[in-house]
């Protein structure tokens, strides 16, 4: 039985190495021949069920998503046909079914009376702005971080905006060592540049420097957000065929969604459209032919059918906006803290809360967020730039609808600042607070960087991070990563900027480090009693000490000691032996 996941929607072409098995389903394209998939994307905030491919963090049903673009996707395609005629809700009028668009359709059975033809018409979407994506990927080897792995290529969608500038999801080119878009009708495959790529909102953004790709091309327009029912068009590359496919559905839900590939939570909108893979980065249409979203993840589950996600507009515009401002993309804000619900009436009334005082408890706040200098823990947030919090957390959207507060933080720039409005001890407190980017102490993501690490007498030191953790022990790495691990990445946070978690990697086996070869993933706290705060700190440290020994102090009150002089020399020939160009990676000798 195949687990539930929420896929990626990225469709991958002949691989040459195995494929990662991402959690949400990638819409990119896969092709048939890909039947295994070893590297799963995604990460769970906490612990999720078994029976899930890889949990989504904050997933309020348990069930995992999956990326659809890396996603191996089996080569039956089933047939199925529908005479639903488009649009909803759909009205019975004497024999003729007329959608909310004014179309009308025979019935079989039935008189048909006089019918009159609602005014409204249907927009046909550009879909020669639609594009396919041919990705070619060389992702790091966390095990042997002096090397990449073997390339891979992959199939998604996107879509061209103005200014030349073409839209797709990160995940669809991640790690990219070539980039080709192709329009629709043509033979010509354009090489692009990627210009920005937006880790959080699943988002990147394209360019082509040829003039003839962009001749006779419409760019796409957005709409504002689609409210329930309404009716959407997605439109992409799917597997089961070269040229453009069209679905159509309905937006079925509008709230906080967990993003896989960013390991966060933004706005998302939930569609009943058929999502397959090869449809990341396509564009989700409405009934006026505007874009009201991207495609990018569904979710795969036995008891589910048809549930794809779509990144709605304002989270696209934040990020088109965030990259025009800065020329880069600097990423979506936090406030900094971790909140209780205050829904009981007594923990209102210790808190010295009023009847009709309502908002969330502080638990904790990020020690590297700017809001660590004016909140404490057991502070009640009343307000968020004016606008007031509920006991649950949230606050009003639209009609009849509420949402996260995290939704007001998101829609701020990074540096910028929020009134806050708290209670304290009983007494009302205003604060300007600047919001920032999430700082780690396990990031999701080395935003396509190579990875870190630093050699010493055959041990491997690396910084532990989520995509090095699924690299180490797969999509179940949140249930079979070491225990102290686990809790690092679920419960601690950073006390400073460039904190890092250290570990032995692995142990290179040397005469000189005989007895200590099955030391593997294990931290490191300090050299010679002097605490580690990062990776190159610990280089640097090991470099410039001319002791009789080095002594590492390591999790599980563990100890390797060595002879410097020894250890240093053995260093170069572990190198030769395994064919390692440096000790150490570039970022360290910067």
């Amino acid at each position: 039985m195949k687990k539930a996941g929420r896929k990626r929607n990225r469709k991958t072409k002949e691989t040459q190495a195995s494929v990662p098995d991402p959690v949400m389903e990638d819409l990119s394209l896969a092709s048939p021949e890909v039947l295994d998939d070893n590297s799963p994307q995604g990460r769970k905030r906490g612990r999720a069920r078994k029976n899930s491919s890889i949990g989504v963090q904050g997933s309020p049903t348990g069930h995992s998503m999956e990326l659809i673009a890396r996603e191996p996707v089996p080569p039956e395609i089933e047939n199925a046909t529908s005479d639903r005629v488009l649009g909803s809700p759909i009205r019975m009028v004497t024999g003729v079914v007329e959608d909310n668009d004014g179309e009308l359709s025979r019935v079989a059975a039935g008189n048909v009376g006089e019918v009159k033809k609602e005014s409204v018409i249907k927009v046909v979407p550009s879909m020669d702005a639609v594009v396919k994506v041919f990705c070619v990927h060389t992702d790091p080897n966390f095990s042997l971080p002096w090397q990449r792995k073997r390339q891979y290529s992959s199939s998604s969608s996107g879509f061209i905006l103005g200014g030349r500038r073409v839209l797709t999801n990160a995940h669809s080119v991640e790690h990219h060592t070539q980039v080709k878009l192709k329009k629709r009708g043509s033979d010509t495959k354009y090489l692009a540049t990627v210009l920005a790529i937006g880790t959080e909102c699943d988002i990147a953004m394209l360019t082509v420097d040829d003039d003839e790709f962009w001749d006779g091309v419409s760019p796409v327009e957005f709409g504002c957000l689609p409210s329930l029912q309404d009716a959407v068009t997605v439109v992409g590359y799917p597997i089961g065929g070269d040229t453009i496919s069209v679905t159509s559905g309905v937006v079925s839900r509008i709230e906080i969604l967990s993003y896989v590939h960013g390991s966060t939570e933004l706005l998302g909108l939930q569609i009943d459209a058929a999502i397959n893979s090869g449809n990341s980065g396509g564009p989700a249409f409405n009934n006026k032919g505007q874009c009201v979203g991207i495609v990018f993840q569904s979710l795969k589950h036995e008891d589910v059918e048809n549930i794809g996600y779509v990144i709605p507009t304002p989270v696209i515009l934040h990020f088109i906006k965030d990259y025009e401002q800065s020329n880069e993309y600097t990423g979506f804000p936090i406030l900094g803290v971790e909140w209780q619900k205050m829904e009981n009436p007594d923990l209102r009334k210790a808190m010295g809360m009023t009847p009709t005082q309502k908002g969330v408890r502080v638990r904790r706040i990020e020690p590297t967020a700017p809001a660590s200098n004016f909140l404490r823990p057991s502070d009640i947030i009343l307000t968020f730039d004016g606008i007031d919090i509920a006991n649950d957390g949230t606050v009003p959207f639209r009609h009849g609808e509420r949402i996260g507060f995290s939704y007001l933080v998101s829609q701020k720039y990074t540096g910028e600042s929020a009134i806050v409005k708290v209670l304290r001890e009983s007494q009302i407190l205003e604060f300007s607070v600047e919001v920032a980017t999430h700082k780690r102490l396990v990031p999701a993501h080395i935003k396509g960087k190579p990875p870190s690490y630093y050699i010493i007498a055959g041990f491997v030191f690396s910084a532990i991070s989520v995509p090095y953790l699924r690299s180490e022990y797969g999509k179940d790495y949140d249930y079979d990563s070491p225990v102290k691990l686990l809790h690092k990445l679920l419960h601690s946070m950073a006390q400073t900027e460039d904190e890092q978690l250290v570990v032995v990697s692995q142990v290179l086996v040397s005469d000189i480090n005989i007895g200590y070869e099955d030391i593997v993933n294990t931290q490191v706290l300090a050299f010679n009693n002097e605490p580690i705060k990062n990776l190159k700190q610990l280089a640097e440290m090991v470099e410039n000490y001319d002791g009789e020994f080095l002594q590492f102090n390591l999790e599980y009150q563990q100890m390797v000691v060595l002879e410097t002089k020894k250890a240093k020399a053995a260093t170069l020939d572990i190198l030769t032996t395994h064919c390692i160009p440096s000790a150490m990676s570039e970022d360290l000798r910067t």
